[in-house]
């Protein structure tokens, strides 16, 4: 046989092994069901984009991506990711803090730094949250891939904030969180916690029962219509968590368990570039939409009248979540030291 024969039979050859080899390919591909728990554009839906590009830029897999609503409240999508309906599920520990009582801690007032470089280093590289916590979601059914910041936490009023006593006699809506409630609670309000669905109907509500300004919330990045007087505390940073169902990323193979968890960090290095200066654009919308709105920054004075009222709600964590919580904070404040002192 000659070798132009020989090279067109290996040829013929290879093109059936490379046809098979991507029949195969297609037949492995699957379309995995992602669900977080915000808005078209907010920071969650950010993440879940950057993380669905680099699966289907890598991969033949597609992700389908559902915002908050279309399968439910945050309690629904938690359940169908259990369920093994969806794959993978974006929820805060605020909503986690039912399932997982220890996820409550980043709801313990000035425990995180209020610098983001500060706040980016602690999450990539705390033993708590890189360490712990995977077991205490494993122990639940999830794969704990990425937890992450959305931005700093801001109080909204009908009027401005300056001091505890500002809170006295005021109602103040809260996510269904225990620990959360008792932040707010300490610092002087009375917390009332509600799904995330019906916050702005109840605050549109107090607003047309007499509240004449026109109110605006910052959220995640986003502008809403809430309450005209922000005060920035600096009492904490909005967390999130990205997770999949362990069942099936137990039973994926090493390839496709690697490609997940490089999508993840992927989506984790662009989302921490896009929350970068996000709340001031927000900031920068607000007052453009109305002259009514103020902007209240509290001084290292006025923070310490809040941070006083921290310890109790310490406490309040270490009594919800027994030796393993007080264990987790520990060793948050250990990992906060070492960021700190770098």
């Amino acid at each position: 046989m000659s070798s132009i024969s020989k090279f067109k039979k290996l040829a013929g050859v290879s093109a059936v092994a490379f046809a098979a080899m991507t029949a195969a390919n297609s037949v492995n591909a699957a379309n995995w069901r992602y669900a977080h728990e915000e808005y078209e554009g907010d920071v969650q839906d950010v993440f879940a984009y950057d993380f669905k590009e680099y699966i289907e830029d890598n991969s033949d897999h597609t992700i389908q991506v559902y915002r908050f609503g279309e399968l439910g409240e945050s309690d629904d999508i938690m359940e169908q990711t259990q369920a093994g309906i969806l794959q993978f599920v974006n929820q805060s520990p605020g909503f986690t803090g039912s399932l997982i009582p220890e996820a409550q801690i980043f709801f313990i007032p000035y425990l995180l730094p209020t610098d983001m470089e500060t706040v980016i280093e602690f999450f990539r590289e705390s033993e708590a949250i890189n360490k712990m916590f995977p077991e205490l979601y494993a122990k639940n059914g999830l794969e704990l891939l990425q937890m992450y910041p959305e931005g700093e936490m801001v109080v909204t009023a009908n009027e401005p904030i300056t001091e505890p006593a500002d809170f006295n006699n005021k109602k103040i809506r809260v996510m269904t969180n225990p620990l959360l409630s008792e932040t707010y609670n300490a610092f002087g309000a009375t917390a009332t916690p509600l799904p995330w669905g019906e916050v702005y109907g109840a605050l549109q509500t107090n607003m047309i029962q007499g509240q004449e300004n026109p109110i605006f919330w910052i959220e995640s990045g986003g502008l809403y219509e809430v309450s005209p007087h922000l005060t920035f505390t600096k009492h904490g940073w909005f967390t999130t968590a990205m997770m999949a169902n362990k069942n099936f990323y137990d039973g994926l193979s090493d390839a496709d368990q690697k490609l997940v968890e490089d999508a993840a960090d992927y989506a984790f290095e662009k989302i921490i570039v896009h929350i970068d200066g996000l709340a001031e654009e927000a900031l920068t919308k607000i007052k453009k939409a109305s002259d009514k709105v103020t902007v209240t920054r509290l001084n290292d004075e006025q923070i310490e009248a809040f941070k006083a009222r921290a310890p109790q709600v310490e406490e309040k964590f270490i009594e919800m979540t027994g030796e393993s919580g007080k264990e987790l904070l520990n060793q948050f404040k250990e990992d906060l030291k070492e960021v700190q002192s770098n």
